[in-house]
């Protein structure tokens, strides 16, 4: 017989952070032993503003699906039909037998309706911004990007053999002050500026206007990760750029369809000359499995319904603005949100953060609660991160803001005097 001790003693050095991450007491038991831990908790059926989670039924308050096309029944049928057609999955990559003549069709839809040249699809949204900005950039060049930038943009930054220099978080001198730093230094380095179009945990909008204007001034090209942005702001939802009116200024806008297009993949699109690059010297595209067929076929509908059904817009538009004043009406901070991701500031305390969303999971509602985890919120501070969809009607709203203004004032966060 194995003695487990004698295991441990020779168990290799590489796994004792592991020990540590899982040790009594630690941060993931605690909140477990409580039944406060909020994480991977299985929805068993999701119905768009719905979610059913042990057998209870939820308004979901936390999903990205912005458009509210998940359950729609044209985009289940669209999906149900490829598979018909095409099988499940392709079995390959876009490079060898992975491409179908829907591929083509998406990449031809989205180049037209984000007008540009040309597209490019990855076959998921982190993949995309780690596929563009490692195969966009070479050794010598710089890439700056913004501190608050998604982990996927971060993670392209690091496979990249560039140099990164990161900006302070909307911080337009000091970006300046970089790439000047940049001219003096290294004169001959092409440059890569790179942000959010719309910030996942504040909602905050890019200051492209001012982007754009640097990016010109010191010959740089500028990215936009539209992920949040694509099927939610700008003229028929083309993203960040079109907000500004400055679509045909931004090179590169990448995006991806677990949001507004309730499917998986991301997609670049740019210029002719730069997408065909990209789709042949970007690692993650050339070796990495296509978007299944099924996935495709939702992504066409979502776009073919986001053209015809252009109320959905507007819809979330008024629905954002109306949650953002009332969370602030209550008392509640939601920092400078601008999109349909409101942020709830909570406290600094992540078990009370989680017992907060405990009690909110209570009353029936479901958001996300973000901690200090790995650089997704500043540390010292907690929020829930609450996001809405276009179908959200009136009555969920309310409820949503109801059963905040319960919790809040429960946990402190809320003077009780609030009204």
């Amino acid at each position: 017989m194995i003695d487990s001790n004698e295991i441990l003693a020779t168990e290799p050095a590489i796994f004792e952070k592991t020990r540590a991450f899982m040790a009594p007491g630690a941060l993931i038991n605690e909140a477990k032993d409580a039944d406060l831990y909020p994480y991977f908790r299985a929805i068993s059926r999701s119905e768009g503003t719905r979610a059913f989670i042990d057998g209870r039924e939820l308004i979901m308050a936390g999903s990205n699906n912005y458009l509210g096309l998940t359950s729609d029944p044209r985009v289940k049928e669209a999906a149900n039909q490829a598979i018909a057609r095409y099988g499940t999955g392709c079995t390959g990559s876009r490079f060898l037998n992975g491409t179908l003549d829907i591929h083509l069709q998406l990449e031809e839809r989205l180049a037209a309706f984000m007008q540009k040249e040309a597209c490019v699809l990855f076959s998921t949204g982190y993949m995309t911004n780690l596929g563009v900005i490692q195969g966009i950039t070479s050794k010598n060049d710089l890439i700056f990007s913004d501190k608050d930038n998604h982990a996927c943009i971060v993670a392209g930054t690091q496979v990249s053999e560039a140099n990164c220099w990161r900006y302070r978080h909307f911080d337009m001198n000091h970006l300046r002050r970089l790439l000047e730093k940049a001219e003096l230094e290294q004169p001959e380095a092409d440059k890569l500026i790179v942000t959010d179009g719309v910030f996942s945990m504040s909602g905050r909008i890019a200051p492209v206007p001012e982007l754009v204007k640097l990016a010109d001034e010191f010959g740089a090209a500028l990215m936009l990760d539209d992920a949040h942005a694509v099927g939610v702001i700008g003229p028929g939802g083309r993203g960040s750029a079109a907000y500004f009116g400055l679509e045909h200024e931004v090179p590169l806008t990448t995006g991806t369809f677990s949001k507004s297009f309730s499917s998986l993949g991301g997609f670049l699109t740019g210029d002719n000359d730069v997408i065909e690059y990209i789709r042949h010297m970007s690692s993650a595209h050339i070796f990495s499995a296509s978007m299944p067929p099924s996935t495709v076929a939702t992504v066409l509908k979502c776009l073919d319904i986001l053209e015809e059904e252009i109320w959905r817009l507007d819809r979330l538009w008024k629905i954002s603005n109306y949650m953002r004043e009332g969370f602030r009406s209550a008392g509640f901070n939601v920092w400078t949100s601008e999109a349909p991701i409101i942020p709830v500031v909570v406290g600094n305390e992540m078990m009370s953060a989680f017992q907060f969303w405990t009690d909110l999971l209570e009353e029936g509602i479901f958001v996300n609660p973000v901690v200090p985890w790995r650089g997704a919120v500043p540390r010292g501070l907690s929020i829930m991160r609450t996001s809405y969809m276009a179908t959200h009607t009136d009555e969920d709203l309310d409820r949503i803001l109801e059963a905040f203004y319960l919790v809040g004032r429960k946990h402190g966060v809320l003077d009780n005097h609030a009204v």
